[in-house]
């Protein structure tokens, strides 16, 4: 640690690097906390989790049951064991509630005074933090999956939404209306994700096994469906040629400079794609038990070397590197199935969410203290040298 620093301070060596390792170690180490809880609001499954990337300090939780959490994750107690409490909540008996199931929310990409959350009894709802009540509500024919805002959009405010319907609904924030839709798919959109590196494109993921990339901007709207065999005939039928996975493709993540891509599937798959090309870069992640019927949700680390991606797997969560598919570990803790995960980039906590209803917090674990034998081992204080001791009188022996 300190050659880094002394490297850095040199101008020997690139800022950033120190940075990189102390994530990396995090990472690497994280633990379920055993001093840190989460206050218990859900009644039923915890299916989204969400924390803004404006101060990375409130985190949002959607469950089974329509409600919605708001939690503040800093300690203001100073206090070594700590419950992140709840600010406010959408409880049962709040007028806007969702009637069915949250599965998605997500905060306001740069603003904490607004954040949305979409749900099975078919809407989207906009809502004003403060107030908690809803600024606007986007209806729906189907049972909605997911949503998303775009991370980098800067010209734009619309929201990808994922239905019952094999059509990709986007709405306007600016005009409060579905601007248009993107037709392609044969079944429903289980998961919608911008690209975190170009502002219109867009990236669905079906029940028909297929995976699309759009540019919002384009008439014609498809740029490519990405294909596992990369364009190489299968054996069995041309028809799999151009599918992602052989099941139902229910999770999308971009890395976080937006060149690649990662989707999971119910074939017990994780691919990794190129987003320029389309191209699958055929790393092998073995398998991803994946047993949902609906959207996954899945996320990847920030600012480390190698990336991870973190990955419900079943009742635990497990770690992969991004780039050579090596399983990392499997952080167990949770007593049912995992339906979510988020990292918390400035710290590299990482929070998930369960069927189980409890939300968990996995912290890096502490450097290993320096052993108390050290000073045992230290010279007595008469074989010093005279001229290093202490030769100035204390108060005590004045007088």
């Amino acid at each position: 640690m300190l050659g880094f620093i002394s490297a850095r301070q040199a101008g020997l060596d690139d800022p950033v690097r120190l940075r990189r390792a102390e994530s990396t170690r995090r990472v690497l180490s994280l633990e379920l906390n055993k001093d840190r809880d989460v206050e218990r609001i859900h009644g039923s499954g915890v299916n989204t989790l969400d924390i803004e990337p404006v101060e990375g300090r409130y985190m949002l939780s959607g469950g089974s049951d329509g409600v919605i959490v708001l939690y503040d994750l800093e300690n203001l107690s100073r206090k070594p064991s700590y419950t992140c409490k709840a600010l406010c909540s959408v409880g049962r008996s709040h007028p806007n509630v969702h009637r069915y199931s949250v599965e998605t929310v997500q905060w306001y990409p740069h603003d904490t005074g607004m954040f949305t959350s979409s749900s099975f009894d078919k809407t989207l709802k906009i809502w004003d933090t403060n107030t908690l009540q809803p600024a606007e509500i986007f209806h729906f024919e189907g049972t909605v999956y997911s949503h998303h805002m775009s991370p980098v959009a800067t010209k734009h405010c619309l929201i990808a939404v994922g239905t019952k319907s094999p059509k990709v609904q986007l709405c306007d924030l600016k005009s409060g209306s579905c601007s248009h839709i993107l037709q392609g798919h044969r079944q429903e959109v289980l998961a919608v994700s911008w690209s975190s590196r170009h502002e219109y494109i867009l990236a669905t993921a079906s029940a028909d096994s297929r995976v699309k990339l759009w540019d919002v901007r384009r008439a014609s709207g498809c740029l490519s469906t990405l294909d596992q065999h990369n364009g190489e005939k299968s054996k069995s039928s041309s028809e799999a040629a151009s599918t992602a996975h052989n099941g139902r493709v229910n999770g999308l993540c971009y890395t976080n400079d937006g060149l690649h891509l990662l989707t999971v599937g119910t074939d017990d798959r994780m691919r990794l794609w190129n987003s320029s090309t389309g191209e699958n870069t055929l790393v092998n992640y073995g398998k991803v038990c994946n047993e949902s019927r609906k959207g996954l949700k899945f996320t990847v680390s920030y600012g480390c070397n190698p990336e991870f991606a973190f990955v419900p797997y079943g009742s635990t969560i497990a770690v992969y590197t991004i780039f050579t598919g090596e399983l990392i570990t499997m952080l167990r803790g949770h007593y049912s199935t995992v339906n979510c995960c988020v990292l918390q980039p400035n710290f590299q906590e990482l929070y998930s969410g369960s069927k189980d209803c409890n939300i968990l917090a996995w912290i890096p674990a502490l450097r290993d203290p320096v052993p108390d034998d050290i000073s045992e081992k230290s010279p007595p204080q008469q074989h010093l040298n005279p001229a290093y001791e202490d030769a100035w009188s204390s108060s005590d022996d004045e007088g």
